[in-house]
């Protein structure tokens, strides 16, 4: 065997030292580049402060800008629809739909970006584990690429020695080449993994703003709603003080119910309002065909500029939208965790998220009480309640007619903690939810529209 063919069998490849000795640097690079940024003194420091601090106070007026664009674009809508009560329902509801929307876009968002960000971490992981094996490898086969294989001519008993080499090498370079080629994907996914999460971190800031849009331009048309009521805003705060006198009193929501019925002049009203309403839809069914009360009892919510509900509350079973985006932790019937039943629903929802009425009717009480933060109850008519409680705001006032789907109220952030959010051990806003039917709880499962319906988990 000649010196040169000695050298074949003891030295591995060129082009794969060159590859893994490129591998393992690119890998200690983008390990340690974390590390690097964050130590780096950049030059020119004060060249760069002046010229972040003008594009910030460029951001700062193209910000000013776009709100006083903003501000005119709401301003001319509310005066457009301000006199006429089906347009403004219909913006309200518009506006309330699309941060439904954007919310639901948030949450698939940041979803995707915390598996992303878990991918991504665990092939550091991976690298890292790798990096010490890899090197070690590297340094052996460079101290072999730089030691002169043995003249075998002239020592023949290296022969021996030689072949041992060459049989290690051939068993070795299979599995070297197979953890090349997986590095090498590592490194490219990595690489892949992190542009993804750039791009959904932009995503995600756009779909933030436009959500904040929304809001601002929602609060603009509740203030024109609730200015439109007239009357109603003169005697707000005085309704206000009587009930939370009221809901002093009560010691439970049957109780307050009640208070309410008999003491307050806007919650009279409002149920003088829904028994006329149940007497008129009985007078004007007798005088309807069939064929006309399917028709009002297939679109109940059609017409935006109703007064009153067009149809009874029994109904509308399987048609009405769920007060809230969310995720349902414990609903009717379920433990509540001290040896009783649930008397309603907890849904689990996003900071600050809108909460519209689930059916048509008008607010009987929308006040705080006790430990269930704002509470909101609803008459929707024939003995039917609605009971929202666990909110931070209400945007309604006692004796008010309300749409289904109509926005009445907001939620917090969480850092209140009201009774159901205690009860479930929750740290996110937690909304409850209670149908009641002459006084007592009811299941409102049947009433729900079946695609709104979210898993029940827990």
């Amino acid at each position: 065997m000649s010196p040169a063919a000695g050298k074949r069998l003891l030295t591995p490849p060129p082009s794969l030292i060159r590859r893994l000795a490129v591998l393992s640097c690119l890998a200690q690079c983008m390990a340690a580049a974390p590390a690097r940024a964050e130590t780096a003194a950049p030059a020119g420091k004060v060249q760069d402060d002046v010229g972040g601090k003008k594009l910030e106070l460029k951001g700062v007026e193209d910000t000013i800008d776009a709100s006083a664009a903003q501000r005119a674009t709401m301003e001319r809508e509310l005066d457009s629809i301000r006199s006429d009560r089906a347009k403004l329902n219909a913006a309200l509801m518009d506006a309330t739909a699309k941060i439904g929307a954007a919310d639901a876009c948030i949450v698939d968002s940041e979803r995707r970006l915390d598996t992303l960000t878990g991918s991504e971490e665990a092939i550091r992981r991976s690298l890292d584990g790798r990096k010490r094996a890899v090197g070690d490898v590297l340094a052996v086969l460079q101290r072999m690429g730089r030691r002169t294989p043995p003249a075998l001519l002239v020592r023949p008993e290296d022969m021996l020695q030689a072949i041992r080499a060459s049989m290690l090498l051939g068993a070795v370079l299979p599995e070297m080449r197979a953890e090349t080629e997986a590095l090498a994907g590592d490194l490219k996914e990595l690489i892949g993994l992190r542009a993804a999460i750039t791009d959904e971190k932009q995503k995600l800031a756009v779909e933030r703003s436009g959500l904040d849009a929304e809001r601002t331009r929602l609060a603009a048309l509740v203030e024109a709603r609730q200015k439109s009521l007239g009357e109603v805003e003169t005697a707000l705060a005085a309704e206000q003080k009587r009930a939370a006198a009221l809901a002093q009193q009560a010691g439970s929501l049957k109780d307050l119910i009640a208070r309410m019925e008999a003491d307050s002049e806007g919650a009279r009203k409002a149920l003088e309002s829904a028994r006329k309403a149940d007497e008129d839809r009985e007078k004007q069914a007798a005088l309807e065909t069939q064929e006309q009360r399917d028709r009002i009892a297939a679109s109940p919510f059609k017409d935006g500029a109703r007064l009153a509900p067009a149809v009874a509350f029994v109904q509308t079973k399987a048609r009405l939208p769920m007060p809230a985006n969310g995720e349902i932790l414990r609903n009717y019937g379920s433990s509540d965790g001290y040896g009783g039943a649930e008397k309603g629903l907890s849904i689990a929802t996003r900071p600050r998220a809108v909460v519209v009425s689930p059916t048509d009717g008008w607010i009987m009480f929308a006040a705080p009480w006790r430990t269930y933060g704002q509470l909101l109850i609803v008459n929707a008519g024939d003995g039917y309640y609605i009971v929202l409680a666990g909110m931070e705001r209400t945007d309604v006032a006692v004796g008010q007619f309300v749409l289904a789907g109509e926005p009445v109220g907001a939620m917090g952030d969480g850092q209140t903690r009201t009774a159901s959010a205690v009860a479930i051990g929750a740290s996110q806003p937690i909304l409850y939810v209670e149908f009641r039917k002459d006084g007592a709880p009811i299941d409102p499962s049947p009433w729900w529209a079946k695609p709104d319906i979210k898993k029940v988990r827990g």
